[in-house]
């Protein structure tokens, strides 16, 4: 326990004023996104910006790459969550069975050619469980932009993952933001899940 609480301190000490914007921007992004704020998009892409340019900076070009997938999801989430003027915005809804086979398309697909990708042409030591945790959270992405319930649960999948990845590259101060954000995120589903009801409470609607 003391060893994770030094180097915890260390990484704080030594964390830039741009990982601190990439980390505080990420909180916001999550925050709106729990109370259901268009904000969350402009956010978001703004922080996944500085993460790019950290991420270069300490050489992690394969992250960064996949990254920019973030600002792509967050660009078409606020676009379709806006829709078009004088048009009504889209609701939260339940996944349907074929945003399902997407989702899960998505999950195991972008597994599979992000192992490829990791273990032939980056330096990665853990090319299974970085692609495994990418893969889930750009599924859960998608959810997110489509304004599917299940996105929480999706995203938590991926940070469940992510927290002991970090740990044991030693980003200790990445793994208690993703930590914070699978709390988030639980608590998350449970509001959008209120929200869902208050919409619906004069009939019934379910996944088809």
């Amino acid at each position: 326990m003391h060893y994770w609480l030094h180097l915890f301190t260390e990484q704080i000490r030594e964390t830039t004023f741009m990982e601190w914007a990439a980390v505080l921007l990420s909180v916001a992004e999550v925050l709106l996104a729990k109370i259901n704020n268009i904000w969350l998009y402009p956010t978001g892409i703004a922080g996944t910006f500085i993460g790019i340019y950290v991420l270069l900076l300490a050489g992690l070009y394969a992250e960064s790459v996949l990254s920019v997938y973030y600002i792509v999801m967050s660009a078409y989430g606020w676009y379709y969550w806006i829709k078009k003027r004088g048009e009504p915005p889209v609701k939260i809804t339940w996944t349907t069975k074929r945003e399902w086979i997407i989702t899960l398309f998505i999950v195991f697909a972008g597994w599979a050619i992000g192992y490829v990708l990791l273990k032939n042409f980056t330096t990665s030591n853990v090319p299974v469980w970085d692609a495994w945790v990418s893969s889930t959270g750009w599924a859960g992405m998608w959810l997110l932009a489509r304004r599917k319930l299940e996105n929480w649960i999706v995203l938590n999948i991926s940070n469940l993952f992510a927290i002991p990845l970090l740990c044991y590259k030693k980003l200790i101060l990445f793994a208690a933001l993703t930590f914070f954000l699978f709390i988030v995120a639980f608590f998350g589903f449970f509001d959008w899940l209120a929200i869902w009801k208050k919409d619906n409470s004069h009939k019934k609607s379910y996944p088809v």
